[in-house]
């Protein structure tokens, strides 16, 4: 309790802050180099990752408000950053308050040859300790594009996470013998769920829960239910409500066309494929989710909140009884690029904005 009476009484004092109807905007740290993904921990800090390569910590000083720690987290494995690589998500384990697991994402290998990696540690407060690596992608690809990178658990304890079609061969999405273009499922500690949805097929790579996805970057589970979006190209971008062994389309339905402007497929859905719950087009470049049933914004519970990138804003997605309502832009007065949004245990929305001077944001109501 004393942890987040400090926590608390810090973020009041944040400074500077934007002011917006019915929210305020405060800045609770700056100077992150292209920070990717965010994760509160249970004493009020935070952990993010910078795509470079490096874990930073976010602590409650000795006055109580929350600062930037200097020196980045020890411990953190090479990471290949060159293009879209780099590292990704950081996720704390759901027993984190008794076994200090922390799990990381991240390109590994040469831009010739590489994978996403996965690698569960321990964090003991300054560095990463018990190091192991439990996924690594195959085979290997070349090029630095679409690596996807989001992770989240399941409610019977099982990771979920996305990776990319690689940008390379878009019909490796539709493959079952590659990982690319694929959400994937396995335990905690790298092995195979037994009821994985192609387990049984020789065929098809173990780990893999839903096939045709493009570049999945966001990923949230609600009431047990998984969902998760993904880039399109020039428009198709989805959010989608996923389910085991389904097929997601991408590259044989969309609702985009190519950079090039040319037709990637004349079919924007087809038998047999799982159309997406809300297609933006044109692209917003979704890149992180969450939702949002907090108690300082009545108004927004029960809603998705999707980072955009081009959009320079967080789409709010309502959702009653399944069904998507009309949505809200928010947090265009900021024009940032936002690459991912949180909603913390306080209540408060937290952002990540991508430039080589990132910042975290925290959203709370403006009278607050």
């Amino acid at each position: 309790m004393k942890y987040l009476l400090a926590f608390l009484l810090g973020v009041l004092v944040w400074v500077p802050s934007v002011q917006a109807a019915g929210y305020r905007i405060e800045t609770v740290a700056t100077g992150l180099v292209h920070p990717w993904s965010l994760a509160v921990l249970p004493g009020g800090g935070m952990l993010v990752t910078e795509r470079p390569g490096r874990l930073r910590l976010i602590e409650p000083g000795p006055d109580g408000r929350l600062q930037l720690r200097a020196e980045p987290v020890a411990g953190v494995p090479t990471v290949l950053a060159q293009g879209q690589a780099g590292l990704f998500d950081v996720v704390l384990d759901p027993d984190f308050a008794h076994n200090g697991r922390v799990l990381l994402s991240f390109a590994h290998g040469r831009p010739e040859a590489n994978h996403l990696r996965v690698i569960r540690s321990r964090f003991d407060g300054r560095q990463l300790q018990q190091v192991q690596a439990i996924f690594t992608s195959q085979p290997a690809k070349a090029d630095t594009q679409h690596f996807g990178g989001r992770l989240a658990w399941l409610a019977d304890g099982t990771l979920l996470f996305g990776m990319g079609d690689g940008n390379l061969e878009r019909t490796d999405a539709q493959r079952l013998h590659t990982h690319l273009g694929k959400l994937l499922r396995i335990q905690a500690d790298g092995s195979i769920p037994g009821d994985n949805p192609f387990v049984k097929r020789t065929d098809a790579r173990p780990e893999i829960y839903s096939l045709g996805h493009r570049n999945p970057q966001g990923m949230v589970v609600v009431d047990g239910v998984p969902f998760a979006h993904e880039h399109g190209a020039r428009g198709g971008d989805e959010l989608n409500r996923i389910q085991p062994g389904a097929n997601y389309g991408w590259p044989i339905t969309t609702g985009g066309i190519d950079y090039t402007y040319a037709r990637i497929t004349p079919y924007r859905s087809l038998s047999g494929i799982q159309p997406p719950l809300v297609e933006w087009t044109p692209s917003i470049a979704p890149a992180g989710l969450a939702w949002y049933d907090g108690a300082l914004f009545p108004a927004w519970r029960g809603s998705f909140l999707v980072a955009a990138l081009v959009e320079r804003s967080v789409r709010r997605v309502p959702m009653v009884k399944g069904v998507p309502g009309p949505q809200e832009v928010l947090f265009k007065e900021l024009g940032e690029r936002i690459r991912d949004v949180r909603a913390g245990p306080d209540g408060a929305i937290y952002l990540l904005t991508d430039s080589p001077d990132g910042r975290v944001l925290r959203v709370v109501p403006g009278s607050l």
